[in-house]
């Protein structure tokens, strides 16, 4: 994918967004408090402000959606509707595309998955996210190694494709940016691969969307899944947009109340049972009460970060970046993670092991000496985080926290992740942060509990 990164000589380009939690302070283990520095984007963004205000001024006129006369439904529904259109403009899709609510990415990748024509052929990365990975069971999966290049990751998926049964159906799964690296994936390039082997794509944005503009037009994906709490809105929504004849072809993903059209009795002399008539529209896999203001947040946060600018937030962000890399790349026991390279264009998303460290116990000691929340482990994307350490698949390490000891060796990294409404300060605590621990020790002494590194109480160093 091509991305023009707007330069920027300071941050001063655009303020950081509001968001939620902005003047959280949080206790230290050494004594006093500090304003939190949300570093985790990553896994879920703060909430904007203007979403939190959107959501709290429909929540007095709450209303079943689709299935009431009364005022507060019928507004309800028109919120829901109105939302749907707000999210395929944000993503600039095609007049024939459904824009269908999930509860998250994972969500909408499963229902995907649900919905593949028989005998379907599936095409993955070994680098994706375990929503893209895993959801796949019922197909025939080709799992493809790891590119270094974004070229190579095209001739990869060439000559993967030149391989297969060319008559049957087939479907590539990509991510626009790595939840670990931050790194932009070729995604336009994918696709003029895919189609031009009879495949269909989709795109996993969970981590693109929220940093750049995602046309589905341009780009010429199938599909694009994306979950609300990484786009500045609460938990427990998401999206799957795209094209809708594999999903009209499919059995609902769940069955239910707004996924049936018309339910009839069969005889009782003929056994019985009920006959069902399923819609053919985004309402035939979104059965049962939708998540309207889950929907509403999401369509509220798509409208600030247009009205926002993505130039000015994009500019912003690569301020954030360079501060961020510069910095640690002046520590010389940290070696940051990679696949394409220092050059390759990338998102807020920078993880990186540090000598000497295990890697849950530098993320405690982040927390609990700097105010400063990251994220340590495989990240949901363990063959990517065993490949880029060049571990072992049998060596230990898990999506959460390591059970080696602090001091002892571990497989796992460290993520900082941040965004539109990170202010400077956070990011140049954190780097300070590294330098400090890495140049003198942490201040406090550290246990595992419960899987976790966590400071002893009264144990200072």
């Amino acid at each position: 994918m091509s991305v023009s990164v707007v330069a920027a000589a300071d941050s001063s380009v655009c303020a950081p967004l509001a968001v939620l939690g902005r003047d959280v302070t949080v206790p230290l283990v050494t004594g006093g408090e500090v304003t939190y520095a949300a570093l985790d984007y990553a896994a879920s963004a703060p909430a904007l402000q203007r979403v939190w205000d959107d959501v709290a001024a429909y929540a007095p006129y709450y209303g079943s959606v689709h299935r009431g006369a009364g005022y507060l439904s019928q507004l309800s529904t028109d919120l829901f509707e109105n939302s749907r259109t707000a999210v395929a403009e944000f993503l600039d899709c095609r007049e024939d595309d459904q824009v269908v609510f999930t509860r998250s990415t994972t969500d909408s990748l499963n229902l995907l998955a649900s919905a593949l024509p028989a005998d379907c052929q599936v095409f993955v990365f070994e680098t994706e996210h375990h929503a893209s990975l895993l959801p796949w069971r019922g197909a025939r999966v080709t799992y493809l190694d790891a590119p270094r290049t974004p070229g190579e990751a095209v001739q990869t998926l060439e000559r993967a494709l030149a391989d297969r049964d060319p008559h049957g159906p087939a479907l590539v799964c990509v991510t626009g940016a790595s939840n670990v690296t931050g790194e932009l994936w070729p995604v336009r390039e994918l696709a003029a691969a895919a189609h031009a082997h009879g495949a269909r794509i989709v795109l996993d944005a969970a981590q693109l969307a929220p940093h750049h503009p995602v046309s589905v037009r341009e780009l010429d994906v199938d599909w694009v899944a994306f979950s609300g709490h990484k786009l500045y809105a609460p938990f427990g929504s998401g999206v799957l947009a795209g094209r809708f004849d594999w999903l009209r072809a499919a059995e609902p993903y769940l069955a239910g109340g707004g996924a049936s059209r018309k339910v009839t009795r069969r005889p009782r002399e003929a056994g019985g049972g009920v006959d069902v008539e399923w819609h053919d529209t985004a309402a035939r896999h979104e059965a049962g009460s939708p998540n309207v203001i889950g929907v509403y947040s999401i369509a509220s946060a798509c409208k600030a970060l247009t009205e926002a600018g993505f130039d000015e937030l994009v500019a912003r962000e690569q301020y954030l970046i360079r501060t961020v890399r510069e910095g640690l790349a002046e520590v010389p026991a940290v070696r940051v993670l990679s696949l394409f390279g220092d050059d390759a264009p990338r998102v807020g998303v920078i993880s990186f092991v540090v000598d000497g460290w295990n890697s849950s116990h530098f993320a405690a000691a982040l927390s609990a000496e700097y105010g400063i929340g990251v994220r340590d482990g495989l990240f949901c994307a363990h063959p990517l985080v065993r490949t880029l350490l060049g571990s072992e698949s049998g060596e230990p390490g898990e999506c959460g926290a390591p059970e080696a000891a602090p001091g002892e060796k571990s497989l796992n990294a460290i993520r900082v992740s941040f965004g539109a409404g990170t202010p400077d300060e956070h990011v140049e605590r954190f780097v300070r942060a590294v330098k400090e621990l890495v140049a003198d020790g942490a201040r406090w002494n550290y246990r595992t509990e419960d899987g976790r590194c966590v400071p002893d109480t009264d144990a200072a160093v």
